[in-house]
């Protein structure tokens, strides 16, 4: 049997595993993704998770497909499961990962649907760790270090980890984005991080609401003077955060109200 003629095998625990299109996915880290919950079978901010697919599609690639292919394949998911579900579309290269090939290549498209999520309630107490994401400003997959630093967090005693980078500035979390209050206005750290779906769209529609926000460089020796702070994803507008380290948070509460009124007049799309 010639090498080209060769057939993979996958095992798991000793046990034999019929060979299928999802085999050669396991652990393949050369991907990217956008997460969604979907309600009444509609999505709030397609046109972002649009946008960030088709972007990062063409840094990773140098190919795109369309947003309307894309549409397609997130409909026919929706269609197939629960009005309510969360869902997750993956775009990878078949010629997977450590390939010459991977570099000029139209992506294959990978969607998975479960239960939907509201986020954890909270509060949190959240510490910072020294971490700089590899390519910060795309939603890829494979990142250990979110996971490892979650645990390391849970063990210290706390519910999660804050990243802060070389320069000591305050980013994002593990896989939050972060908001805080001041009393007056809503204030977005200033580093590289993911610009999250979920963030995007309370941006837009806090500027809608004329709620004052601004966007600063953070460090943890400025929290002292913060009176709230809040985590966001694909699940949940806000969840009040009680405090990062020793500095504790008393307002929270006010700029998580804030969060989650802002995102009810982010509209659900038909996709």
């Amino acid at each position: 049997m010639t090498n080209n003629e060769f057939s993979a095998n996958t095992f798991i625990n000793g046990e034999y595993q019929p060979n299928s299109a999802l085999n050669p996915l396991a652990f393949s880290g050369f991907a990217h993704f956008s997460a969604m919950q979907v309600r009444e079978g509609k999505v709030r901010g397609i046109d972002l998770h649009l946008t960030r697919l088709r972007k990062a599609s063409q840094k990773l690639f140098n190919n795109a497909l369309s947003d309307q292919q894309i549409r397609t394949y997130i409909r026919d998911a929706i269609r197939e499961s629960p009005l309510d579900c969360s869902l997750t579309i993956t775009l990878y290269s078949s010629h997977g990962e450590f390939t010459a090939q991977s570099m000029d290549t139209l992506p294959q498209v990978l969607v998975r649907t479960s239960a939907p999520s509201n986020g954890p309630v909270g509060p949190l107490h959240l510490t910072a760790i020294k971490h700089q994401r590899p390519m910060p400003d795309i939603k890829h997959v494979g990142e250990i270090g979110k996971t490892f630093y979650l645990h390391r967090a849970i063990e210290k005693g706390f519910d999660d980890a804050v990243f802060v980078d070389e320069q000591t500035r305050i980013s994002e979390g593990t896989i939050w984005n972060l908001a805080f209050w001041d009393g007056h206005a809503i204030i977005w750290p200033k580093a590289p991080m993911l610009q999250g779906t979920m963030m995007s769209m309370l941006q837009r529609q806090l500027t809608k609401l004329q709620i004052p926000q601004r966007t600063v460089e953070l460090k943890l020796t400025d929290l002292a003077i913060l009176s709230g702070a809040a985590v966001m994803n694909s699940w949940t507008p806000g969840v009040s955060v009680k405090g990062i380290d020793s500095t504790v948070f008393t307002d929270s509460d006010t700029l998580n109200a804030l969060l989650h009124n802002a995102y009810q007049y982010e509209p659900l799309e038909e996709v």
